[in-house]
């Protein structure tokens, strides 16, 4: 399907050609017209004490190419700039291939620390010595996974120092299939925790699944083209701002955190829980005792630039808001996620294509001109600006190069005389 000047399109044009693309049912299309799609009712049982809803703008970033296989990709975020960006990084490996993605198992790991131990030592040899009986124990309550081809994997253990004494710290590792894991890990660490609190003498006080997922990794690759992105120059241009990550903490946590735009966009849109991921990706930053950048650039023997991500992607397609919020559904159509693994996958081409725009806008033109200019937008809302006065005054405030509110006020005067 053609997406080209898609931005051009009206709102009605783009949900028509996005519910088309998606295959969406005709209940499914009403649901992205109305201003908000969560009924106060669905929302009242999500969470506590509601009031109300929050709604965010919902837009989708075109020409990605992941695997092999066109898709929209649903981003609900209040940054301007971030979807444009995302569409023109795809727009421009394209010709190369787009994304190539992979993932490894959907393993997540569950902790149980045991404190209060009686003999802290003969506890961690018994346990050692007893480990296919502790993963038995485990086993007993992952019945709900295992009828999925899921279940419990391994288990490792180490024995902690801490103020409050010697901690037993047992780590499960748990096939969760499509879901994201945490009901399914928590349960199974509860319910198991009496009999393996009996075997080791010590109390289970922590009994939940890890947000540090580095079992559960998904992968992606892209090449841009010299030409394609203006020559020899800009790729070195790139590879400097690339470097600078590397060796600086403080511009590293900037550099993540322009790839999480995509990420938590993406994850917000289809139902995920976005802190877990953010939590995640920054702590597997930081594995190994040094924080750095979560995506990495090179030139092949061509000159050409080729960038790889690696994130922890703890994901799925059932269970939790993904089903209660009747949004989250239509951005798995959208981007023809039949798995978590392929969820996971495009969580990592997101994040790729996202911080290769930051970092190509950083070293180039500027971060703040393309930004500024989708900005005054906003800018020309808050300075009283309706209708189509809006986009001329956008473009007013864009051609002067002054955007504020002071300026678009002055523009808009002089629009009413």
């Amino acid at each position: 399907m053609e997406f080209s000047g898609f931005y051009k399109l009206s709102v009605d044009e783009r949900r028509k050609l996005a519910a088309e693309f998606a295959q969406l049912s005709q209940e499914e299309g009403k649901l992205l017209e109305t201003p908000c799609s969560l009924p106060l009712g669905v929302a009242d049982r999500m969470i506590e004490n509601v009031i109300g809803s929050y709604p965010l703008p919902y837009g989708v970033a075109t020409n990605f190419v992941i695997n092999g296989t066109e898709v929209l990709v649903p981003m609900v975020i209040e940054e301007p700039s971030v979807v444009a960006a995302a569409s023109n990084a795809a727009k421009l490996c394209k010709s190369t291939g787009g994304f190539i993605a992979s993932s490894t198992a959907p393993i997540m790991i569950g902790q149980m620390a045991l404190f209060r131990l009686e003999d802290a030592q003969s506890a961690f040899e018994k346990l050692q010595k007893g480990k296919e009986q502790v993963i038995g124990i485990a086993k007993k309550y992952a019945g709900s996974i295992e009828q999925y081809g899921g279940g419990v994997r391994g288990l490792d253990m180490e024995l902690l120092d801490s103020q409050a004494g010697k901690i037993l710290l047992l780590k499960f590792y748990i096939d969760v299939r499509d879901a994201m894991g945490a009901n399914t890990i928590n349960t199974i660490m509860e319910l198991s925790s009496p009999e393996i609190e009996q075997m080791a003498g010590g109390k289970a006080r922590v009994k939940i699944l890890s947000n540090l997922a580095i079992k559960r990794i998904a992968r992606a690759s892209a090449k841009w083209s010299a030409a394609e992105l203006g020559g020899s120059d800009v790729v070195d241009r790139i590879l400097e701002g690339y470097e600078l990550a590397v060796v600086d903490p403080f511009r590293c946590a900037t550099h993540n955190k322009g790839i999480m735009n995509g990420i938590d966009a993406l994850a917000i849109a289809t139902g995920q829980d976005w802190r877990a991921i953010e939590a995640g990706c920054h702590a597997y930053a930081a594995w190994g005792g040094k924080y750095r950048p979560l995506t990495r650039y090179y030139k092949d023997k061509n000159g050409d630039l080729i960038g790889e991500i690696e994130i922890p992607a703890q994901v799925g397609i059932v269970g939790g808001a993904i089903k209660t919020h009747p949004v989250a559904a239509i951005g798995l159509k959208l981007l023809k996620a039949q798995n978590a693994a392929q969820l996971g996958e495009a969580l990592a081409a997101v994040g790729l294509a996202q911080n290769f725009a930051a970092l190509r806008a950083i070293t180039t033109e500027g971060i703040q001109k393309g930004h500024m200019r989708l900005h005054a937008k906003n800018i020309a809302v808050n300075a009283g600006a309706q209708g189509e006065q809006i986009e001329t005054v956008a473009k007013a405030l864009v051609d002067c190069g002054t955007i504020n509110v002071s300026k678009a006020k002055e523009i808009l005067e002089g629009m009413n005389k």
